[in-house]
């Protein structure tokens, strides 16, 4: 039987299998990097945050819903990603805020899968689109301050931003 990460990366590769990146390269290339940074460098290797952060964008940018989600993968899972997704019908100013909201009233597991999201982002951008990255990377330390489990998942998140402005 495959582990519920191995599902989870074979229904994200096909959930974003038109989608590309910025650079062209396959859009899912993106999720695997969030998990991987989610069990590499911030020490997470727990089933259902790793399958969280593979799908953590397929109910937003993909035709899946919850109820999909918490079928194929549990009611813990389809909560991670939820979490994770924007209600794309709102103004995108509502709807940042909104979402900021959501986090924070949100599992700390979502906001662990955010942390890496924005570190893939920020590694993965060019450099003319830096600031909209320290922005976005700067409203999810501010979420996460308080969150005492995720203490060394923000400071890897701080030590790449140093790093990556430092230049």
């Amino acid at each position: 039987m495959k582990a519920l990460w191995q599902n989870a990366a074979a229904f994200a590769a096909q959930a974003h299998r038109n989608q590309t990146r910025h650079d062209k390269r396959p859009y899912v290339s993106h999720c695997f990097r969030v998990a991987m940074t989610v069990s590499l460098i911030f020490g997470f290797d727990e089933p259902e945050i790793l399958a969280g952060a593979l799908l953590h964008d397929t109910i937003e940018d993909c035709a899946v819903d919850y109820d999909e989600l918490l079928e194929q993968f549990g009611k813990t899972v389809a909560d991670y990603v939820a979490v994770m997704t924007k209600d794309m019908r709102m103004e995108e100013e509502c709807r940042e805020v909104a979402y900021d909201e959501q986090l924070a009233n949100g599992p700390w597991q979502g906001r662990l899968i955010k942390l890496a999201d924005v570190y893939d982002n920020f590694t993965d951008s060019p450099t003319n689109a830096r600031d909209k990255y320290i922005v976005r990377a700067e409203r999810v330390l501010c979420l996460t301050k308080d969150d005492t489990q995720l203490q060394g998942a923000r400071e890897k998140l701080l030590e790449l931003m140093r790093e990556m402005t430092s230049c």
